[in-house]
Parts: C-alpha cells; structure tokens; sequence
C-alpha cells in the first residue's frame, strides 16, 4: 500500500517539475499573446482581476446548482437576500436590510433594499424575489422551464419538498408591499436565514429570465443579478468574463472594473499560470505545491478555513452494496489516514464524522472510526455472500475542488486498496456538469466521490442536504427514519445542548451505514500574487471578490 502510494503521489508530484513548468508557461504565454487588449487572457492587467477557478461552472442559473464552482461565480453576479460578513458565518443584510420572526417562528418577514436595481435596468422589489424563490419551490410554475431538464435539487435537499408536497418546509409567500416579503413555514425553524443566506439562492432579473426562457444561465444567455459584475461572455471551457456594475448599491464597490475568471482544471497548470503572472489568484491547490509557493517571493499562500468534508459515495441500490456489511468492509479496506497523509501531509484530517471539527459540539464523542484492516474487510464480504469479492464502478471527479484537490490519484489510491481485498474497481470520470446532473439520474453510479462545504455555520448544512428528505437522490434515495426524525427534530430545537445529543445519534447511525463515508476534512490552500489586495476566504467555500484589489 504504501509502496503504491509513492508511485502515485510521485506520478503527481511529476507534473510540476520544473521543466514541465517552463514548457507550460511558455505554451501558456503564447497563447496569451494572442489576447487583445479588451479579451484579456493573458498577462494581469491593472483594473483587471484574472482568477483561476479548477472548473467552469455548471450553470449561472441561481437556484439550480449544487457545486462549488457554480457559486463561486454566482458570487459575482448576484446578491442574496442575507449575506454573511467577510470571512465568517455571520449574517449581515444583503438585499433584505432586516428580518423578523413571528412569536411562533413560523413567519419570516423581510424589509427589503430600496432603491436596487438589476443589471438590466429593472426594478428590484418584493415581487422580484416571489418570482425567483416560486421558480425553485413550484414544480408547476410556468417560469421554472422544468420541461427542459431543470431540477432545483439544492432547494428540495435543503427545504424538503416542493409546494404541496408533504415535506415541503415553505408553505406559502405573501408580498405584503412593494418591498416586503413573508416565508410562511410549516414549522419553526431558528437557522432559516442561515440558509437562505446561502451561495445558492441569488436573486435574479424576472424579465431576463422571461426573456431567455429555458437558456437562462446557459453560455448563451449569461445571466443578469444586482451584484458587484456584470455578465459579458462565456466561453465555453476557456472563460467567464463580468464586467464592473457601475450602478452597484454597494457604494465604493467593486474595486476592480473587470473580472475574468477561467477554468484550469489541472492545479499544476494553475500554479504555473500565476507564477508567469497570467493569473492573480487561484483556489484548490494540492498541498504538495506549498514549498513551491512558499519559494517564489512575487506569491503568498492562504489558507482557507476547514469547513468542508470530501467524501465515497456507495449507492445501495447496486445490489452488493445494498448488505450494510459490504459497505463496512470498504470502510476497513480503504487506509483513509495514509491516503489523508499522503495527499493532503498536514492540511486536512481523517475522522469517522461527517461533519467537520469546527462543529464538534454536535458528535458523537463515543464513535470509533472503521480501522484499516483489511483481513477484517475480507470476513466481511464473506459473510455478506461475497468471498470472491465483486466488480464495482467508481467515479472520481474531473476538477479539483477543496476537499479532493486531485481526485484521480487520490481514486487510483481507494482502487488499490479495494482491490487488495478483492474489489475490482473500475474507474470512471466524465465532463464536470454531466458528472453532477447523471449522479441523480436513476439508477445513478454505483460509488463516486464527492464532497460539500457548508454554506452555514450549522450541522444542519451538512447533513439535510445528504441525509434529509430530497437529499439522498444519488444513493437511491437510501433512507433512515430514524435520522429523518432526529435531523427535523434538530431544526425545530433551538437549545444546543438538546441539539448536540440529537446529531450525536445521527452520527452514530450514519457511521454504521456507511453510505456516504468520509475521507477527509480539508483546510484548502489558496494563493495569489502579492499585487493582489482585500482578499478574505470565506469559511463557506467561495465568497464575492468585490473588495479585491490590484495595487
């Protein structure tokens, strides 16, 4: 295991070594040469803010995503109704100045900004934000496009159902003036401006998304909100590019007059870019790339907080993994701390919780996590009818992203070890939108990895969307009402102490199931150009770059 585990740790290392480096950035600078002026791609210009994303976004359509890279774009374009304050999880006021609770907490009421106005020119009021959240809640509202394949899943795995639907948390809307706007609920629940505070749910212009119908959000159409960008182009693989919102209501802001933001999926590649001065900063990269950052004078490294947990999907609706003992046997076959340690060395951490330290007041402080023993793996797959092992597809991501900064080696890592206890994994990848969209498309992969970064600073925003009503879609819509109850019971506690003993034992119930297993908890390490200025990291993953600077 080990022995494997330098191979592919060194076949990565390989790809930035210096040579490669230099004939990266020289490829890189021709065809950077080849940019105008006003279409740069090339070197940072001043007023201009190049970002490196590890991914082109799924959509620009709020609502309607579910990934990290949709989001950080999302960002620049729209505002949400609440806001978190710079690099924290805090609320502070976005498109609403202020929110109240009914005595029963069932009834949010929110006043909202005077005076806002969409990129197109258009008006923002109570009647705006109706249109945008009947979209993602009404599966038969006319502007939702649900006929050409749209789903709005983040608000089903977040709010429990559709409208009529019993597990729906929203009951009704109601615009009680022109900028004054009630969520009635089915229940109390203290953490709802928490959550629809998060990256998911900016608010859109109602006429550009009559205007482009079912192409709203696509390359095509781009996208109109009332954030500190504006949309320009989108070029499909290559680049976003948003101008600056002269108009923002946000005085002062943003401080830069354009940002193009491209899609390097190779972090590699990444590194090199910014070293030759062709991007300002970037997200994502491997741990392993630090000594290089710490080693050029023009970079600074930045870490991000650990808020996140990247994870192996097993789907029990593949007929192996439907024995519970199965999926324990791959819990004791994977060597999770070595790979942690070798792909990650000191910036992330292996645990048996799903959710990360920051929120240790909520597990279970009795859990012993699955130990690497893959005679016992072996046993088990005996006892569950399996002593010659299976065959099983597992599907790694295309992008890195936070908590998997490189998913093929670290997949190549899980084969390895599966296949040492008689596993035949095959690997798989796809396109970064179609790995997402077919992971819920029935009966969806058999095992996949995939990760979260909380959008908010509860327990909550990691285990509704997995585990809660409309979350488990892409494990068969694996079920536990035992966790169903205790996961509402949760929402509906206000005391944290009470709370803390109700996420323990979902801990403990998700621990033994194993469909969703944890690798790691990761601090990402970001970087950018010591030109760059007014950059926070949100805990949450992805935050807007309107105060960014170029000095």
């Amino acid at each position: 295991m080990k022995k494997l585990l330098r191979q592919v740790r060194n076949q990565f290392k390989h790809a930035w070594q210096p040579g490669f480096l230099a004939a990266l950035v020289t490829i890189a600078l021709i065809v950077s040469n080849c940019s105008s002026p006003n279409n740069p791609g090339g070197t940072a210009q001043s007023g201009v803010l190049i970002y490196g994303s590890g991914g082109q976004p799924v959509n620009l359509e709020s609502g309607n995503i579910t990934d990290g890279n949709s989001i950080v774009v999302h960002n620049q374009i729209y505002n949400r109704l609440i806001e978190f304050k710079p690099g924290t999880t805090e609320l502070q006021p976005g498109l609403a100045t202020a929110w109240t609770a009914s005595p029963d907490g069932k009834i949010w009421t929110f006043k909202l900004r005077q005076g806002v106005k969409f990129h197109d020119g258009t008006e923002f009021d109570a009647e705006a934000v109706k249109f945008n959240v009947d979209r993602w809640w009404d599966k038969n509202n006319p502007f939702g496009y649900r006929n050409a394949g749209k789903t709005y899943e983040i608000w089903e795995q977040i709010f429990g159902g559709s409208k009529g639907e019993p597990n729906s948390l929203l009951q009704n809307l109601v615009v009680t003036d022109k900028f004054t706007i009630q969520f009635v609920l089915k229940q109390p629940f203290a953490a709802f401006p928490s959550t629809i505070a998060s990256g998911y749910f900016g608010i859109a212009s109602p006429t550009a998304i009559k205007k482009s119908a079912a192409s709203y959000g696509k390359p095509a159409a781009g996208a109109v909100g009332t954030g500190a960008f504006m949309f320009k182009e989108w070029r499909s693989g290559d680049r976003i590019v948003l101008e600056k919102n002269p108009n923002y209501w946000k005085a002062g802001f943003p401080k830069s007059n354009q940002l193009v933001m491209r899609f390097i999926t190779d972090p590699a590649a990444r590194l090199a870019q910014l070293r030759a001065g062709q991007l300002d900063f970037t997200v994502d990269l491997a741990p392993d790339q630090k000594a290089e950052i710490d080693r050029d004078t023009n970079l600074t490294a930045i870490f991000r907080p650990s808020f996140n947990v990247g994870y192996l999907a097993l789907n029990p609706t593949y007929k192996p993994l439907s024995d519970v003992r199965v999926r324990q046997a791959i819990a004791h076959a994977i060597n999770r701390p070595a790979i942690v340690k070798a792909f990650w060395g000191d910036l992330a951490e292996s645990t048996p919780h799903f959710i990360p330290s920051t929120l240790s007041w909520a597990q279970s402080p009795d859990l012993k996590d699955y130990d690497y023993n893959p005679q016992k793996a072996k046993e088990l797959l005996t006892q569950a009818g399996y002593p010659n092992g299976f065959a099983m597809d597992l599907w790694y991501m295309p992008v890195s992203r936070p908590y998997f900064p490189t998913p093929k080696p670290i997949a190549e890592a899980f084969a390895a070890d599966l296949n040492a206890v008689g596993i035949r994994v095959s690997l798989k990848t796809k396109d970064w939108t179609a790995y997402i969209a077919d992971r819920i498309k029935p009966p969806g992969y058999q095992s996949f990895m995939m990760g979260w970064t909380g959008d908010y600073g509860d327990p909550d925003t990691f285990y509704y969307p997995h585990f809660g009503a409309g979350g488990t879609k892409d494990i068969g819509s694996w079920k536990n009402d035992r966790v169903l109850q205790l996961l509402d019971q949760a929402r509906l506690t206000a005391d944290q102490s009470a709370r803390s003993k109700l996420y323990a034992e979902v801990d403990q119930i998700l621990h033994r199931e194993v469909v969703r297993l944890p690798i790691a908890h990761s601090k990402p390490l970001l970087v950018s150009r010591r030109t760059i200025d007014g950059w926070l990291p949100s805990p949450l993953g992805t935050e807007p770059f309107e105060a960014i600077s170029k000095k």
